[in-house]
């Protein structure tokens, strides 16, 4: 569903794009620093795979799609993780970058997390929201 900016509550585009920026600083940083600035082996790691899951999202993303920020905002906590135990078992400069993608995971969070509650309550405001019925 693509929402046209003059129908989006105050706050939807400023998550979006935080969300959309926090993204893509995750991919840049994963390959730059599997890559150039502290490779786990000197000429680059094959660990800069690790940002393909990151690629998937990004088209939802930019689409405005709901249960994509949905998804994201599980997904992000295993870069968390992996931030927070790198941060605090690697030597510098690596676990400077760690930390750097901690703050980046926890912003993507807070996007997702605040855009899906934007509209839930936008929906349930103007009738277009449906419960989902429960067992």
């Amino acid at each position: 569903m693509n929402m046209n900016t003059e129908n989006n509550p105050a706050g939807v585009e400023l998550t979006r794009w935080m969300a959309v920026g926090s993204l893509l600083g995750l991919i840049v940083l994963g390959l730059a620093w599997e890559l150039w600035l502290a490779p786990l082996r000197p000429g680059g790691s094959w660990w800069a795979i690790k940002v393909l899951p990151l690629c998937i999202p990004l088209a939802g993303l930019l689409k405005n799609r709901m249960y994509t920020y949905r998804w994201v905002s599980m997904l992000v906590w295993l870069y968390f993780i992996e931030g927070v135990v790198r941060a605090w078992g690697d030597p510098w400069p690596a676990n400077a970058l760690a930390g750097v993608q901690t703050l980046l995971c926890t912003t993507l969070f807070v996007a997702c997390a605040l855009h899906v509650r934007i509209r839930f309550k936008a929906a349930k405001a103007t009738g277009n929201f449906v419960p989902v019925p429960r067992d």
